[in-house]
């Protein structure tokens, strides 16, 4: 039976919209005596991470002003859009470089409040461990760093299923997984809808 502390973790998960969507990460076991502070997590963040999340901010914050312009300013946008574009082929690639296949594993369930990950070896992670974590979104050219602790097991066809909430994650990187959240929503909605107006064809 869950203790009162494993409930509000699990209800800190719950918190955020989450979706089905499958994705690489890499995970590692971080010791206790190890586990950084937020100050001393923000320190040791791999280089790319920063620098995707800076140049993600930076293409909203300068493609924003422009949306509410007309004329001219639209040609100028979409002239932008297409160097974001770019950019974020580039740091996709470098990103990229960052997975260590040793330690990937497969991403089922994420959102704002953690992911659900699977492992075929059933004795490699414990309930309680912290993982350093590195989740892959190659649809969106970006990825993201952070420290979570696992906070469920569930043993199912032969693989674990980990629940993992977040124990360090910035600010502006919780906010674009949500926002990754709801544009795979949308995404999959849109597939869905398609999927019935050509079974409807076929009728």
């Amino acid at each position: 039976m869950p203790t009162a502390e494993n409930q509000t973790k699990l209800a800190q998960f719950d918190e955020f919209f989450s979706i089905n969507y499958s994705f690489n990460i890499n995970a590692k076991v971080i010791e206790l005596s190890q586990l950084p502070d937020y100050q001393k997590f923000l320190a040791d963040m791999p280089a790319p991470f920063k620098i995707a999340s800076e140049i993600n901010t930076l293409d909203q914050s300068a493609l924003r002003p422009l949306q509410t312009v007309a004329g001219v300013a639209s040609q100028l946008m979409e002239y932008l859009n297409h160097q974001a574009q770019k950019m974020d082929l580039l740091v996709g690639y470098i990103l990229a470089q960052e997975d260590n296949i040793n330690a990937r594993f497969t991403a089922r369930k994420f959102g704002g409040g953690g992911i659900i990950f699977t492992s075929d070896d059933t004795k490699q992670f414990n309930l309680g461990d912290f993982l350093e974590l590195k989740l892959f979104f190659p649809d969106e050219n970006t990825a993201l760093y952070c420290i979570g602790e696992i906070i469920n097991t569930d043993l199912s066809e032969q693989q674990t299923h980990y629940k993992v909430i977040f124990h360090h994650i910035r600010e502006e990187d919780r906010e674009a997984l949500v926002r990754n959240s709801l544009h795979q929503q949308s995404k999959q909605l849109q597939a869905l809808a398609q999927q019935r107006n050509e079974a409807t064809k076929k009728l």
